[in-house]
């Protein structure tokens, strides 16, 4: 049995798992899960525990295909999430901001058949578009997710949450032992999908 096995088995029922290995941004952790299968339940639930920023994570074909560009297309002025323009569905939703509008927006987004006119923007979803040559290029939770859903089987795009403690400080893996202990959250360190792949 693959350590990664409890978090893929997880992802393929819809449920949230945590990535950890990340080594671009110092440790930070982030919640993930199938951007095909989100919920309103499961925004609710990132925006309360996690309290990070809420992205959609896509590969660069996916992005295109929508017509979402990197806001900074020079690297020299991205930081280490590669952010698109961010993005609505252009219809059925209301203020956009809600558990419901996002989870809407995300599914519209991933939706097969999927096209640039049935989003605007600006929005509430913010896109993270990966590199092409996945984790093998940059081992970054943005990668990771895809991978992850990948081998699920449940899609090439992830929702993606950075999980920060009470305090308002980054949360490491050992600061949120309790919730997930509460949820039974599956833990994922992306660098073993690395490691399988070499």
């Amino acid at each position: 049995m693959s350590p990664l096995d409890p978090a893929l088995a997880a992802l393929r029922e819809g449920k949230i798992v945590v990535l950890t290995g990340d080594r671009l941004r110092g440790g930070d952790i982030d919640f993930c899960t199938p951007a095909s299968m989100v919920t309103p339940e499961t925004i609710n639930f990132m925006a309360t525990h996690g309290r990070g920023l809420i992205c959609l994570t896509m590969t660069r074909e996916a992005a295109m295909g929508l017509g979402i560009s990197l806001m900074n297309p020079t690297s020299e002025r991205q930081t280490e999430r590669p952010f698109g323009n961010s993005i609505e569905a252009k219809e059925g939703v209301t203020t956009g901001i809600s558990a419901a509008d996002r989870s809407h927006t995300i599914r519209t987004a991933v939706a097969p058949g999927a096209r640039a006119e049935h989003l605007v923007s600006p929005g509430h979803v913010f896109p993270l578009i990966a590199r092409g040559g996945g984790l093998a290029e940059r081992m970054s939770a943005v990668e990771g997710s895809i991978e992850l859903c990948r081998r699920a089987g449940v899609g090439e795009s992830a929702v993606i949450c950075s999980i920060m403690r009470d305090d308002g400080e980054m949360a490491r893996i050992d600061d949120i032992a309790d919730l997930i202990d509460q949820f039974g959250l599956a833990v994922a360190d992306i660098t073993l999908l690395a490691d399988q792949a070499a």
